[in-house]
């Protein structure tokens, strides 16, 4: 999942600072203002359903040039009927248009130490803004019953409301969550190829996947960036996260030069981000970079993210092909599931 609260350090002018993230890493910020900048590529994925295992290769290596370089690329061609997508933003209206009170009743804080649930307007903050970040989200756990290939019947983490208070509003949205597994699954197998690894090389790791979804609705924000953010700088816990936007802009990319980057809508796309466990598995070969949104776009924004990961059970072992002698392991061994309980507990005390 995401994570938002940072510290931020003046460095002497208004606008530059600095950010230490929970993640361990410190990164340095020009200004608060973004610019437009061509760094984000834009790959054509649709090589992925080739039964040429060059056309696969050939997607895997722009993918590992992006995600080595900034760690975000858009996919376009994905080959997932925009249906769904319609649809899950249909439900997403539906269940922030209800009352706050209806929302609470399934508050995340129901559920502590995990990231399900709905979080409230205003929730996290930062001590460096007046402002808490204006955004709204829920969010859904994986579930064996919505997965093709599940191998287990274990319970779902996810709390709802009641079916008769929101009728198809589950369904609506695991239509689109099926989807996007199906998807991510097989783009597990593109960044095996992408790391020059075998393409069964993460099959172990995915066979009962992390696999959260999460609906989000920004209001337009009335107060400057230095006041507020819609979510405010962080990197994501899991391996990587496709993130479909709609058609307002907001979603901001810290670059490695220190600008914020506009990540614009491509329509028909997904945004996918590393996220921190598969930059700790390549031992920083594959960036988790600082992402923000600020919407100011004057309409109300709705986004949905799949926050993608491996079996909590699994251990975080290095890629082969990113460690040796010269370049040993840089992070302690552990699980998946010991690296999510942290970073989603330092989340709901705040630290995004």
């Amino acid at each position: 999942m995401s994570a938002s609260t940072t510290q931020l350090e003046d460095q002497g002018t208004p606008q530059a600072s600095t950010i230490r993230l929970p993640n361990g890493k410190i990164h340095n910020v020009k200004s608060n203002i973004s610019i437009e900048a061509d760094e984000i590529p834009v790959i054509d994925v649709s090589g992925i359903y080739s039964e040429d295992i060059e056309d696969r290769k050939a997607v895997a290596e722009k993918v590992r040039e992006a995600s080595h370089r900034i760690g975000f690329f858009y996919a376009i061609n994905h080959g997932i009927d925009p249906k769904y997508a319609d649809g899950a933003f249909e439900q997403a209206k539906r269940f922030f248009a209800l009352p706050l009170e209806k929302k609470l009743e399934v508050d995340t804080a129901r559920v502590p130490g995990e990231f399900v649930g709905y979080h409230a307007m205003e929730l996290y903050s930062s001590k460096e803004r007046k402002q808490g970040d204006l955004s709204e989200a829920f969010n859904l756990a994986y579930d064996a019953n919505y997965d093709p290939e599940a191998i287990t019947d274990d319970p779902s983490l996810s709390i709802w409301l009641p079916e008769s208070d929101l009728p198809g509003f589950k369904d609506g949205l695991y239509a689109y969550h099926t989807e996007i597994l199906k998807f991510a699954r097989k783009m597990t197998r593109i960044f095996a190829l992408a790391l020059h690894l075998p393409e069964e090389f993460f099959a172990d790791y995915i066979k009962r996947p992390e696999a959260g979804m999460r609906i989000l609705h920004y209001p337009q924000q009335e107060y400057s960036v230095d006041d507020q953010n819609g979510i405010g700088a962080h990197t994501d816990f899991e391996c990587f996260t496709m993130v479909t936007q709609d058609e307002s802009s907001g979603l901001e990319v810290l670059s490695k030069s220190g600008d914020w980057i506009k990540a614009k809508p491509i329509p028909g796309s997904f945004v996918i981000n590393i996220g921190d466990c598969l930059m700790r598995q390549t031992n920083d070969f594959f960036v988790s970079t600082v992402h923000r949104v600020i919407n100011m776009s004057g309409n109300e924004r709705y986004s949905i993210p799949f926050f993608y990961g491996f079996d909590r059970k699994k251990i975080l072992e290095p890629v082969p092909t990113c460690v040796s002698e010269d370049n040993p392991m840089k992070y302690p061994l552990m699980t998946s599931g010991e690296y999510y309980k942290w970073r989603a507990s330092k989340a709901k005390d705040g630290e995004l």
